[in-house]
């Protein structure tokens, strides 16, 4: 799969792996910043699960191109992509990294999806991941968005025994595999070999790595995490277990959201503020 370039609605031109990705992620990232998240002209953002780094470009020009930005992502194709976007972009203020965050350092294999690769997980579940993200086309189906990515709105255009047989093919495309080895680093590392002295927002977006990522973060070094915006599965509890978590190191407001397209999953968006 080659990089190429595509436009953003805000004009700017980045590099992708999978063009199809793009609008969706554009629109997801703006998500990010709710519920009395905020990010201000000379802030710091960790942008943790990174993909090709929309949410840090966009955030970034949101802030008047004036962010400190430490960008994560541990796919090497996904990377190179990031990478050429933080040096065209963003190159003095933006640091990319080709590694995820975990709670120690290790090498970790990962279920990689050229064909959505932002669905990449260390944990794969594939059957759970498919039955989500069927359910989440069938929502979008029966809710007509003007922003809505061109190939939902070709889907309604067939009757619906061919819908089927379409959708069951797109996701039987989307979820082939290939093993990739991946480098993780622990969070507070990043933060003591940058002498990183705040974190204003912590964006972390990691397929059900979540908890690890937070494990990585010794005591000391909560106090300079500001503000976090994290998706979290809710395997076994999960959501009560980071939420607890937050609360145990000062973080008082805490939202918890439910994408609509998502409704019935167990994926979850919290937003924490110290």
């Amino acid at each position: 799969m080659g990089i190429s370039e595509t436009k953003l609605p805000n004009g700017m031109r980045v590099y992708y792996l999978r063009e199809a990705e793009v609008p969706v992620l554009y629109e997801q990232v703006q998500e990010y910043l709710r519920y009395g998240i905020e990010l201000n002209p000379g802030d710091t953002l960790f942008d943790v699960g990174a993909n090709i780094g929309l949410f840090s470009l966009w955030a970034y020009e949101r802030c008047q191109r004036n962010l400190q930005i430490y960008a994560f992502e541990p796919i090497p194709e996904v990377f190179e992509a990031l990478k050429l976007n933080a040096q065209r972009l963003a190159p003095v203020t933006m640091k990319a990294f080709s590694f995820g965050l975990a709670q120690e350092r290790k090498s970790v294999v990962f279920d990689y999806y050229p064909n959505a690769t932002a669905l990449s997980t260390a944990y794969p579940e594939g059957n759970q991941t498919r039955a989500t993200v069927e359910q989440a086309i069938k929502t979008a189906l029966a809710n007509p968005d003007p922003r809505e990515p061109f190939d939902i709105w070709l889907l309604r255009l067939f009757p619906s025994f061919i819908r089927s047989l379409l959708i069951n093919y797109k996701l039987d495309e989307l979820f082939q595999a290939k093993p990739v080895y991946c480098k993780m680093h622990r969070l507070s590392d990043v933060i003591r070999d940058h002498s990183v002295q705040q974190i204003d927002l912590l964006k972390i977006d990691v397929e059900r790595s979540e908890l690890d990522v937070l494990m990585g973060i010794e005591p000391q070094d909560w106090c300079k995490i500001k503000q976090i915006t994290i998706e979290v599965h809710d395997h076994s509890q999960r959501v009560d277990r980071v939420c607890e978590l937050l609360k145990s190191h000062g973080f008082s407001k805490i939202t918890i959201k439910q994408d609509p397209l998502l409704q019935g999953s167990d994926i979850f968006n919290l937003y924490a503020i110290r």
